[in-house]
C-alpha cells in the first residue's frame, strides 16, 4: 500500500474504531523541548520527579522507541451526556466534585485498547511493522504531538483545544517506523485576548498564558501529590475531591464540544452525584470496590480521605459533616488526621 493511501486508510479506520480525529506528524519537538526544560528548571512540576528523570525521552520520540519516524495521534471525546451538570455539583457544596474525565472507566484502558486495535488493523493490511501505543502512560509530549498532527492548538490553560470540538477529549499516540506523509500543524492559536481560564482558576495555577504551575493546581494537589496540601490552597479547593475542570468549564470554545457516545465514559457508582459525607464514610474496601476500573483508584484510600476531608472543611456546617469528620479524627494516618483537624477547625462555630 502506498504511504498516502495507507495514511488515509488509518484515519478512516480510526474513526470507525471510535476516535473523533486522527492525524500524523513527525518527531521534531525541539522548540517544545526548550519550553519543557525551562518549566522543569523553574520547579513547576512539583514532586513529579519522574518528569525530570525521563529527561529528553519526552521530547525525542526516537529515544523512547528507537526507530520511530512518525507519530499517529488520535483524540476521543469523553464528556458524558448523562451526567449531573458539572456546575450544579460545584454549586452544591455538600456534593463531591470529580473531574468529568474520571467519572467512567479508566481512559488509559479505553484509549490503549482502541489504539492497539487501530495498530492491528494496520498490521492486517500491510503485515508486521514497528510500533508502540501510549495513552498518558510514558514520557510523551502528547499535546505538542497532537498539535503538530493537526488535532488542535495548545490553549492558555495548557490543554489542547479544537475550534470544532473544544477540549473535552482524550489524546493518545502510536509511535511507528512507517514513513507516512505528515499532516499540517494546526494553524494558529485561537485564544485571542480571552483569559477566562486564567481568571477562573481557583488557586491561580495558570501563572501566565500557556504556563501552569503544577504546585498550585488542584488536579496536581488531589491526584499527583501525596503529601500535606498547603493550607493556602485548601479553601480554594472547595468541593473538588479529584481533579478540577474550571478552566474547561469557562472556555468559550467548549460551546462546540460534543458529548461522548462511548458507554465506558458514562458515570459509575453515582460519582457524578455522590455527597461528600458518603465518600468520606467509605471504608477502604468500599473505596477499592467503587473505584475498580477507574482512574481514581491510583490515588489510594489515604489520599482520597485527605481530599474529602478538605472538601468537608469547606462544606456548609451540619451535624452530618461534623459527625463524619469526628469519625476519622483518630485515623491511623497522620496525613488524614492533619486534614480532618483542619476541617473541624473550619467548623468551630458549628461545634459551639
Amino acid at each position: 500500500m502506498e504511504p498516502d493511501t495507507l495514511a488515509a486508510a488509518i484515519k478512516t479506520w480510526g474513526t470507525e474504531i471510535g476516535f473523533q480525529q486522527v492525524g500524523i506528524t513527525g518527531i521534531d519537538l525541539a522548540e517544545d523541548e526548550h519550553h519543557l526544560l525551562d518549566w522543569l528548571d523553574r520547579g513547576m512540576h512539583g514532586e513529579m520527579a519522574y518528569m525530570e528523570r525521563h529527561g529528553s525521552k519526552r521530547s525525542r520520540p526516537e529515544r523512547l522507541r528507537p526507530g520511530t519516524l512518525r507519530v499517529i495521534s488520535a483524540r476521543m471525546d469523553y464528556l458524558p451526556a448523562k451526567a449531573t451538570p458539572a456546575q450544579s455539583v460545584l454549586d452544591g457544596k455538600e456534593m463531591a466534585y470529580v473531574s468529568r474525565y474520571a467519572l467512567g472507566r479508566d481512559y488509559h484502558k479505553v484509549m490503549r485498547s482502541r489504539l492497539k486495535k487501530l495498530a492491528r488493523r494496520v498490521e492486517a493490511a500491510i503485515g508486521p511493522f514497528g510500533y508502540r501505543v501510549f495513552t498518558d502512560t510514558a514520557p510523551v509530549l502528547e499535546k505538542a504531538l497532537a498539535r503538530n498532527a493537526g488535532l488542535g492548538w495548545i490553549g492558555k490553560h495548557s490543554n489542547l483545544l479544537h475550534t470544532e470540538a473544544g477540549s473535552w477529549f482524550f489524546i493518545g499516540e502510536i509511535y511507528t517506523d512507517l514513513p507516512l506523509p505528515v499532516d499540517e500543524k494546526f494553524a494558529g492559536e485561537h485564544c485571542g485576548a480571552c483569559q477566562a481560564c486564567i481568571d477562573v482558576c481557583p488557586t491561580r495555577a495558570i501563572v501566565a498564558p500557556y504556563q501552569v504551575d503544577a504546585r498550585r493546581c488542584i488536579s496536581y494537589l488531589t491526584i499527583e501529590y501525596r503529601g500535606v496540601i498547603p493550607e493556602e490552597f485548601r479553601t480554594a479547593m472547595g468541593n473538588r475531591i479529584y481533579g478540577c475542570d474550571d478552566c474547561q468549564l469557562v472556555c468559550p470554545w467548549n460551546r462546540f464540544a460534543q458529548n461522548s457516545t462511548e458507554p465506558d465514559y458514562l458515570p459509575r457508582q453515582r460519582l457524578d452525584s455522590v455527597t461528600l459525607v458518603e465518600c468520606f464514610l467509605w471504608s477502604e474496601s468500599d473505596f477499592n470496590d467503587k473505584t475498580e476500573g477507574s482512574a481514581i483508584r491510583r490515588i489510594g484510600y489515604e489520599c482520597w480521605l485527605r481530599n474529602v476531608a478538605v472538601a468537608l472543611g469547606n462544606a456548609p456546617g451540619s451535624a452530618a459533616v461534623i459527625d463524619a469528620l469526628n469519625s476519622r479524627k483518630d485515623h491511623p494516618s497522620a496525613l488524614v488526621r492533619e486534614h480532618v483537624n483542619w476541617a473541624l477547625a473550619q467548623h468551630r462555630e458549628t461545634l459551639r
